[in-house]
């Protein structure tokens, strides 16, 4: 928790609450539902909520905004972003259920009001979004061919509607065929632990 203060001095004292929580809800349904690996768990707020909250690094989403977190998993980056940003709203979505239970179940616990979950295909989904982010492992491409036809056209943020990733490691390669397109943050200029050394925000206007 102490790293999320560290890069976020200004949180409320509800949100710094809700923030706190999340340690002992993860660890309590991560030992029913494995949904971040077992090793990893110890490094919640590093690696996952703070990983998360990367995005506010490109982006405040102004009130109003809707925002599908695809693939979200355990709930990563919707939950931390549903806490960060508690006027817009975040609908969590994922293909397998078990998942889906555990977001259902740490969104009711935090009493977040602005998030929603979905247990379903992203190719399903009929609704329209401001903006898609995701940390899921789907190549790039992919990803814009499923989301491009659920963004809003009507813009109400600075940064243009569209998608925003997580991603690590190479992404030379994955970038090329839209690389005129595709606008890549470094993380590590944010956030100076060694886990963030090859973590950015890839963001691509849809």
């Amino acid at each position: 928790m102490e790293k999320i203060l560290k890069y976020f001095p200004n949180l409320t004292p509800d949100q710094q609450a809700k923030f706190a929580a999340l340690d002992e809800l993860y660890h309590d349904w991560n030992a029913k539902i494995n949904v971040i690996s077992r090793k990893d768990i110890d490094n919640l707020y590093e690696h996952h909520v703070l990983h998360s909250l990367g995005i506010s690094e490109i982006i405040h989403f102004k009130p109003g905004t809707k925002v599908m977190d695809l693939g979200t998993g355990g709930g990563f980056p919707g939950i931390p972003l549903a806490i960060m940003f508690p006027d817009s709203h975040f609908h969590l979505v994922d293909s397998v259920g078990k998942k889906i239970k555990v977001c259902q179940a740490v969104a009711e616990a935090l009493q977040l009001q602005n998030v929603t979950t979905q247990w379903v295909r992203a190719e399903e989904i009929k609704e329209k979004f401001h903006f898609v982010v995701s940390r899921a492992v789907m190549p790039l491409m992919d990803l814009v061919k499923i989301v491009r036809n659920k963004i809003d056209r009507h813009q109400i943020n600075a940064l243009p509607n569209g998608l925003i990733c997580l991603k690590g490691g190479e992404l030379e390669h994955e970038i090329m065929p839209m690389k005129n397109l595709a606008e890549v943050t470094p993380l590590y200029n944010s956030f100076h632990e060694e886990y963030f050394k090859t973590k950015k925000v890839v963001y691509i206007s849809l």
